[in-house]
């Protein structure tokens, strides 16, 4: 052994040593060496081995180890345990523990009536009671909730025989730390009176409705000594995983409830902490920790109670109790006084106690607030004040974001509660008001650097972690609180929020009267280094100010439009204000004293002023309904303004973030807003102009097709609130065309030289327009898929002569995937909006062309070949075969045979056999569609014969591909990938849902039963297991169709053709099958027939060559 785990020892000799270990340990009597090895050793590694060769013999050999040596392993074990368990490491100790736990999983009570007798004695008796305790809490993981290899049958006798000693367990475990804690409190010594022992306060007593309690939870907490430290922390371990499985009830006593807050106390108390930096001992400090760690055990012990939410009546008592109780600490930890402030004490407690603490604050609005609130006695606006406290003092930004998720959830709560008692809505907001308001104020201050800059310093605005930067989250998940309270409290938030907003305005505004000009352009002139920085934290401020404007503008919109439309006037309006003067002095080209920092700070609150403006684009619209017959002037005027800010951003040589900002406001007044005048403005003819002017230079990509959605919206998408006679459809037409003739003149130039051999540096410019124009069109089309036919219609009109271009171009690129992906893209985009305006016979010719292009050798090159992008090249295509499919009518249905033939023949066979979960689920879900929307392709149901069920059996067409489609859906669910198996499992039941799949006489002949076989056997493999409920459900529904069938032929046939059982355990599982037809009986016999017939083949393996089976 020692000779394995040296570093020198070559991989080569460790595999000789390990087959070595590996046959000893195969050899029937090996364990009476272990047994000798273990008492005669002090080597870890050769102990470690023994007991290994223990854990292998008791759990897969013991059915085969005659009952003479068992009765000697039982009774040597725990003897060398009782002998050397002090003297033993740690982990070796552990281990025999498991071994002779393991030992009790398969004999207790029957051959080893003792087990559990001798555990409670151990606990008893003063010297072994850690090592009782130990063995206690390994027999509550390994018995309670044991793993696969025991029967169902034992699995419940084993919980039944746990259940009936949890009273006598929960009151031995109550009876040690009460001794512990009454011991040691006697010989405490009583603290002087200190200025704020009053602390069993008001608030205290009137949640504990007694004095005496609350005096009792006002003792010192006592000095433990190490043994009982020791031994309380396992106590309070055993209490934790007990309290995991235990159903709640009266066994769980008050009393035992009272000890364990006594310990979470441990948590909370700073003296503990104190006292070993006074002493200066490294020991004393120890203590200190170890203390905490008592009190970080008691809350986990009181979460596992509280994450139950099945509550009986008789417990909610307890429960009330136990919430006092946890209160009752979180005053003490959030208590201010002369010495500390509330933070600084919450910065001296253990941080995994703080953790616990505030799980268990979530678990109580999560689970219980609903319960508990309606008890006339439980003080829920001072639980708030002190969770304000708690929130608003933590010493750690997760703290604080664990916090603000309880806040969270209790609007919610508040919110649903209201929403469900319209009637008291205004008694229930009243409660509530002065604890939201402060909460809302307190968020806001926290994200401004004005007034909580030391802590948002740290916070990184750099690395991306999912999509966002710490600051991002900091900011986002502060909003999401904000806007929360703004929703139950509309005019209290908004007159928190616009104030404040205001004042950063001020001084965003005032900086023109800093701005010079000098010879490269203008300057900022703030150059004082005090000035600079007041001036960063108040452009950070706006900006995160205008973030929480935008994120409001939904609550003033729809119903309460009128009631707070001066509100959201004045919000608009100062946007307004605000966009256009940034853009007039062009604060984003400025020169500044600290360009690093102060320029990102100007681009950014310039690009959030619009952002914020264009959060607003519902309620303009909104306005615009409300006016535009009597007095538009006011709406007019502040659309009008908003584009003269947007267009002078509308340049390539404005920063991307100022740009894409502008961009998006620009995409949503035309699309959300739709003035009528929109195309009047000479700002708009001005970005016009510079779009389709060849001579400018282009935008940036994300930029070029935003601008070309808004510009292709304002001439496509109908005027609201006007009749069709007024849509001036001919003009708009006319000027679209024109507009998406400027637009692809280079592209449609392509076409003439298409079919000739180009050269590199070509090719590479060819790509480039190709890429270009392509990301435009198919943004065109994807804004207006889902808009009225006229603008589809126009839309398609100008873009028709573009999409012959891209079918001519197809072949000649066949060979560029890259170039094939945009090109599918675009038809996929095309056939999802425009399919009616292209009509038929175009339509089929497009997909006459994809289908002689994808030949068998094309798609193998470009599958297994061009690697990722060959793959989403054949996918794109099947997607494009998806949406014609599904297309109602008879239109398409002539491409049905040469579809399927293309999946089953070309697609099928390439990746069948590949591990690689590409183009598998867009071909499955292929056939799905073909299957789900073109039933009647396969199956010719008449009337006549719907009507005389049973009669005339259905005509079924096409037999040969329906097999053949069913074949590779059955192959998929012997494959690895679970995405692909429950896509597929759902695609077969919703056939069965809406067509009846599993009834049809094909499918129950000659398929139901081996999808069932298929299904049960990946359950016996455990290779799907996150599945196991769909696959349960799937079966019983294919089984219900022929329970007859199932229970008198499936079954014994399953059972027969299992290997590695022999036949009378096959009779006892196919007993143990009961006949129910009912789902949640069947899936559960399911799962007890793969449980055992894994635990039986697991016996037969484990059983000595040779033996004879009775």
């Amino acid at each position: 052994m020692t000779e394995f785990f040296h570093n020198c020892t070559t991989n080569e000799r460790k595999r000789e040593i390990e087959e070595l270990l590996n046959n000893f340990a195969q050899q029937i009597g090996a364990w009476r060496f272990c047994l000798y090895f273990l008492s005669s050793t002090r080597n870890d590694y050769v102990m470690m081995y023994s007991l290994t060769v223990f854990e292998n013999l008791i759990n897969k050999m013991w059915l085969g180890v005659p009952s003479q040596d068992k009765m000697e392993i039982r009774s040597c074990l725990p003897k060398l345990l009782l002998a050397h368990h002090k003297t033993l490491p740690y982990f070796i100790r552990n281990k025999l523990c498991k071994v002779i736990v393991d030992i009790g999983r398969q004999d207790w009570p029957m051959f080893y009536h003792d087990f559990f007798t001798n555990i409670l004695q151990l606990i008893q008796s003063p010297v072994t009671t850690p090592l009782g305790l130990i063995m206690l809490k390994t027999t509550s993981e390994e018995l309670a909730c044991p793993r696969e290899d025991l029967s169902v049958a034992r699995k419940e006798e084993l919980r039944k025989l746990l259940l009936d000693q949890v009273q006598t367990v929960l009151g031995l475990l109550t009876g040690i730390l009460e001794s512990i804690w009454d011991k040691h409190s006697a010989t405490a010594a009583t603290p002087p009176p200190s200025p704020t022992s009053g602390e069993s306060g008001d608030l205290l007593s009137s949640l504990l409705q007694s004095p005496s309690a609350a005096k009792l939870l006002n003792q010192p907490i006592p000095i433990l000594d190490t043994d009982s430290e020791y031994i309380c922390s396992l106590a309070l371990e055993c209490l934790a995983h007990l309290f995991s499985w235990i159903p709640l009830s009266t066994s769980i006593t008050p009393s035992l409830l009272t000890t364990i807050f006594h310990f979470a106390r441990f948590g909370c108390d700073t003296r503990a902490r104190k006292m070993s930096s006074v002493n200066g001992s490294s020991h004393n400090s120890v203590l200190g920790q170890e203390r905490g760690r008592l009190g970080v055990l008691a809350m986990a012990c009181i979460n596992e109670l509280m994450s139950k939410n099945c509550v009986p009546m008789e417990f909610e008592e307890y429960l009330l109790r136990m919430f006092q109780q946890t209160f009752y600490l979180l005053q003490k930890i959030t208590k201010e006084n002369n010495a500390h402030t509330v933070k600084s004490r919450l910065e001296e407690l253990d941080e995994s106690y703080i953790e616990k603490f505030t799980d268990f604050l979530r678990l109580f609005v999560s689970v219980h607030l609903r319960r508990i609130e309606s008890y006339s006695q439980f003080p829920v606006v001072e639980f708030l004040a002190l969770l304000f406290k708690y929130t608003f003092h933590q010493p750690t930004h997760e703290g604080y974001f664990s916090c603000l998720d309880i806040w969270t959830l209790f609007l919610d709560y508040l919110t649903s509660k209201i929403k469900s008692r319209l009637a008291d809505k205004e008694a229930v907001l009243n409660r509530y008001e002065d604890a939201l308001v402060l909460l809302l104020t307190e968020v806001l201050n926290r994200i401004q650097f004005r007034y909580n800059q030391a802590q948002l310093e740290e916070l990184d605005d750099e690395t991306l972690d999912d999509d966002q930067t710490e600051w991002q989250r900091y900011l986002r998940q502060s909003l999401e609180v904000v806007a929360k309270v703004m929703e139950l409290l509309p005019t209290h938030a908004f007159s928190t929020l616009f104030p404040v907003l205001q004042d950063n305005l001020e001084v965003y505004l005032g900086l023109q009267q800093f701005v010079v000009t000098s010879g490269t352009g203008h300057r900022l002139n703030i150059t004082a280094e005090n000035d600079c920085r007041r001036l960063h934290c108040s452009l950070r401020d706006l900006s995160s100010l205008l973030q929480a404007v935008g994120r409001l503008a939904e609550y003033f919109t729809g119903d309460v439009f009128a009631a707070r439309f001066n509100d959201a006037l004045t919000v608009v309006e100062r946007l307004v204000k605000v966009t256009l003067y940034g853009s007039q002095i062009k604060l984003y080209n400025i020169e500044t004293a600290v360009p690093s920092v102060l320029k990102p700070d100007l681009i950014d609150v310039h690009a959030q002023s619009l952002a914020a403006l264009q959060a607003y684009a519902h309620w303009l619209a909104q306005f615009y309904s409300e006016v535009h017959r009597q007095n538009p002037e006011q709406f007019i005027s502040l659309v009008s303004t908003a584009l003269e800010a947007i267009t002078p951003l509308i340049s390539s040589k404005v920063q991307e973030k100022l740009l894409l900002s502008a961009c998006h406001l620009l995409v949503s007044l035309a699309t959300t807003v739709r003035p009528v005048f929109l195309i009047s403005i000479p700002a708009v003819q001005k970005v016009f102009n510079r779009i389709t002017d060849t001579s400018a230079q282009r935008l940036p990509d994300k930029a070029q097709v935003l601008v070309c959605r808004a510009l292709s919206n304002v001439l496509l998408l109908p005027w609201p609130n006007l009749p069709e006679s007024e849509q001036q459809w001919a003009v708009r037409s006319t000027n679209h065309a024109s507009l998406v003739s400027a637009l692809t003149r280079d592209y449609r130039q392509l076409k003439a030289t298409a079919s000739l051999p180009q050269r590199k540096v070509q090719l590479e410019d060819t790509k480039v327009i190709i890429h270009q124009t392509l990301s435009v069109l198919e943004d065109i089309v994807e804004s207006i898929s889902g808009e009225s036919t006229k603008s589809r219609q126009i839309c398609y009109q100008s873009l028709q002569e573009s999409v012959q271009v891209s079918l001519a171009l197809f072949p000649a690129f066949i060979h560029q995937s890259d170039v094939t992906d945009e090109m599918l893209s675009f038809f996929l985009t095309l056939f999802q909006g425009l399919r009616v305006q292209m009509g038929v016979p175009f339509t089929e010719q497009i997909i006459q062309t994809f289908l002689n292009m994808f030949t068998r050798e094309q798609l193998a090159e470009s599958i297994l070949h061009e690697g990722s992008t060959g793959c989403r090249v054949v996918e794109k295509f099947l997607k494009i075969l998806q949406v014609v499919v599904q297309e109602p009518g008879q239109v398409f249905k002539p491409f049905l045979p040469s579809v399927i033939s293309l999946c089953m023949e070309q697609v099928y066979p390439i990746i069948a056999e590949r591990s690689s979960p590409d183009v598998k689920a867009e071909l499955f879900e292929l056939l799905f569609r073909v299957l789900h929307h073109n039933w009647r392709y396969f199956f010719k149901s008449s009337v006549l014969a719907s009507v005389q069920r049973g009669v005339a059996e259905e005509q079924m067409e096409n037999e040969a591909q329906f097999s053949a489609i069913m074949q590779a859906f059955g192959q998929s669910f012997l494959q690895p990938d679970i995405h692909l198996f429950k896509q597929n499992l759902f695609y077969l039941e919703t056939l069965n849902t809406k067509q009846k799949l599993y009834h049809k006489k094909i499918f129950r002949t000659t398929m139901l039963f081996q999808f069932v076989n298929v299904l049960l056997q990946v359950l016996v493999h455990k290779s799907h297991d996150l599945l196991q409920e769909e696959i349960g459900i799937a079966t019983y529904n294919m089984a219900s169709v022929d329970f007859d069938g199932f229970y008198s032929a499936f079954l014994p046939e399953f059972l027969a053709s299992c290997d590695g059982v022999d036949s009378n355990q096959k009779n006892v599982l196919g007993r143990n099958f009961k006949m129910d037809r009912d789902l949640p009986s069947f899936t559960q016999n399911v799962h007890r027939l793969v449980n055992d017939l894994r635990y039986y083949r697991l016996c037969n393996d484990s059983l000595p060559p040779g033996t004879v089976k009775l």
